[in-house]
């Protein structure tokens, strides 16, 4: 078993998402020692790119604000080696494709090994061309997590059944952001994943902000992600945001034993 997986042996998961270098690379170190302090129970982080196709115009800002003040791909690994020695709690790179290929797969994938991360996420990548990450990320024991969308309908019970660490059940069409509703019908999605991996736990993202929806999406599945309306206190508070973020992480986390 996984580290990741061995959270939702637990209980619910609660998992936010935050862009490295935004507004630094310093305060990104201490807003994941804060979350972690904070309940979070699996931490996503963010490498800037240029063309985030899958995020709304707040995780596209975080991306720019960071690229401007010069972040590499380096400096982020440098960073997750340093927060290796304060905190455990697993850690997942969500980025693209273009990231990891200009990199070199294998190199990246080691380095991320060595630097003690736990998963990788590329939303960009469709399932039929997952196997150059997935076997390479098997290789050095990494989780290559994979997605479900409302649109997977018939490729769904394929995906859960080679699916690694979790599943990220994205809960509405289009782009990252916040919504003040969710109609998907998200119940009859997890059924579906359940009927075919039983054990593999499902964590719902895309467009969840508030306690109330944590706590609606925690009775659905296993584990809830927030990402926007986090960055979106980042891009207010700047360097003075770690407090407001524990504060938001510690709400969100809470509405999960409700």
């Amino acid at each position: 078993m996984s580290k990741i997986q061995a959270v939702f042996e637990k209980g619910k998961a609660f998992i936010p998402f935050i862009t490295c270098g935004d507004p630094d690379l310093e305060t990104t170190k201490k807003l994941v020692i804060s979350m972690a302090e904070n309940g979070a129970d699996i931490i996503e982080l963010g490498i800037p790119f240029s063309d985030p196709t899958a995020e709304g115009p707040v995780i596209q800002g975080a991306n720019i604000r960071a690229l401007s003040h010069g972040v590499t791909t380096d400096q982020v690994f440098g960073m997750v080696k340093e927060l290796r020695a304060c905190i455990e709690t697993p850690l997942v790179f969500m980025t693209y494709a273009n990231v990891v290929f200009s990199y070199g797969t294998e190199r990246f994938v080691r380095q991320m090994a060595e630097c003690g991360m736990d998963g990788l996420i590329l939303p960009d990548v469709p399932f039929e061309e997952k196997h150059e990450f997935l076997d390479v990320c098997d290789l050095y024991g990494i989780d290559f997590i994979s997605l479900v969308a409302p649109t997977s309908e018939n490729r769904m019970i394929k995906i859960a059944k080679e699916a690694r660490g979790f599943l990220y059940v994205v809960s509405s069409l289009g782009v990252t952001g916040t919504r003040s509703e969710i109609k998907t019908d998200l119940q009859g999605m997890i059924n579906t994943i359940k009927s075919a991996n039983p054990d593999l736990p499902c964590a719902i993202g895309f467009g969840i902000s508030t306690p109330e929806q944590v706590e609606k999406m925690s009775r659905i599945a296993d584990g809830a992600i927030v990402g926007s309306a986090i960055v979106k206190l980042i891009g207010k508070y700047g360097t003075e945001s770690v407090g407001p973020v524990s504060d938001f992480v510690k709400d969100m986390k809470a509405a999960q034993s409700v």
